[in-house]
């Protein structure tokens, strides 16, 4: 037993190399777990910083200085959150009240068509599961409007705005000194670090193509969900549009989750009639051509990755840093993949077929 766990650490720890990588992870690993939420606006401000150092790089490669790039960027960059945060924002607000305005009476009409439906299909729905139905709905309700007032809620108010007032000084400072703070770095790191630095080299590409590529696909369905939705109209449909944009975070998952509130605020709306089939038919085809189309062109660069694969390091990612982990979860499993491939192993079955060659 002893020989076979030396042979093993033998194989995968021998070079000095992978010992520091081991402990690069582990590091990462551990700042993620325990300050992920308190440093939540520096991962968010080096996240963007990432995308806008592509555009600032191809400025550079056009001739124009790193400081007045960064400028340009940045400015562009504040203008565009300056579009959202007083043209998009109030307009999702306002849908946010006037949703939890009508709540109440989309939940009645809910009750009462779920009490109508023991009496139209009595041989599947019981009385008793109608009854459970609505009592599970009323205490999720209840939950939900407790945490919404409560000083947790309130916090996270305060936290959000403090959020996006760090996030716009944090992102230029990151790209103006870009190269300070990586000289930074590299001074506390061990100069025996070549594995690392092929790993990062391997999975940087990877990070960049996917970051910027659902970063343009939240985008391009928000966009087109929102159009679509208003043309056909249903109520907020900014605030659903939004909630379609974002669920291209989760694969295979967000989609049908997100299925759940539109099919409701059709239902409502539209009846079963057909401008309420026009939605779902609109949502399917939607839905369709993003994983069909857009998902194809935007990340043809990127290492494809089993469905399984995916939807468990979106649980374990998800599961230790909540949002940042679900919207990462596709780059840390090929972070692991990559170092899983790159992970030098001594074949001991080699070694020893040599030694016995050589003596």
């Amino acid at each position: 037993m002893f020989s076979q766990i030396k042979d093993w650490y033998h194989r995968n720890f021998s070079d000095p190399q992978v010992v520091i990588l081991a402990l690069w992870l582990i590091l990462g690993l551990v700042l993620v777990m325990t300050l992920g939420r308190i440093l939540a606006p520096v991962f968010a401000s080096i996240v963007l910083a990432y995308l806008l150092e592509g555009v600032v790089m191809r400025l550079q490669r056009l001739g124009i200085p790193r400081i007045i790039a960064v400028t340009a960027v940045f400015s562009a960059f504040m203008a565009v959150l300056l579009v959202v945060f007083f043209g998009i924002t109030p307009m999702i607000i306002r849908q946010v009240v006037d949703a939890a305005r009508v709540f109440p009476d989309y939940i009645s009409q809910i009750q009462t068509f779920v009490l109508q439906l023991p009496d139209r299909y009595p041989q599947i729905v019981g009385e008793g599961q109608v009854n459970d139905i609505l009592e599970s709905i009323r205490k999720y309700i209840g939950e939900q409007s407790t945490k919404v007032v409560s000083p947790s809620g309130l916090m996270y108010l305060i936290g959000l705005v403090v959020f996006l007032v760090l996030m716009p000084i944090l992102v230029f400072f990151f790209l103006k000194d870009k190269d300070q703070i990586q000289a930074w770095f590299r001074r506390y790191m061990p100069r025996n670090r070549a594995l690392a630095m092929d790993v990062w080299s391997e999975v940087d590409a990877q990070i960049g193509n996917y970051v910027r590529g659902k970063v343009l696909e939240i985008l391009v369905v928000w966009i087109v969900t929102y159009t679509t939705f208003a043309v056909l109209g249903l109520p907020f449909a900014m605030l659903i549009s939004m909630l379609v944009g974002f669920s291209v975070l989760i694969p295979y998952i967000g989609a049908a989750v997100v299925t759940i509130p539109v099919a409701i605020v059709a239902f409502i709306q539209f009846g079963f009639s057909g401008d309420f089939v026009w939605v779902i038919v609109a949502y399917a085809i939607i839905q369709l051509l993003d994983g069909n189309v857009l998902v194809p062109v935007l990340f043809s660069e990127v290492v494809s990755l089993h469905p399984v694969a995916i939807i468990i390091a979106v649980l374990v990612f998800g599961g230790i840093w909540g949002f940042w982990g679900v919207f990462f979860a596709i780059p840390l499993a090929t972070l692991v993949n990559a170092v899983l491939r790159a992970w030098p192993r001594q074949n001991t079955e080699t070694e020893r077929a040599a030694n016995a060659g050589q003596n």
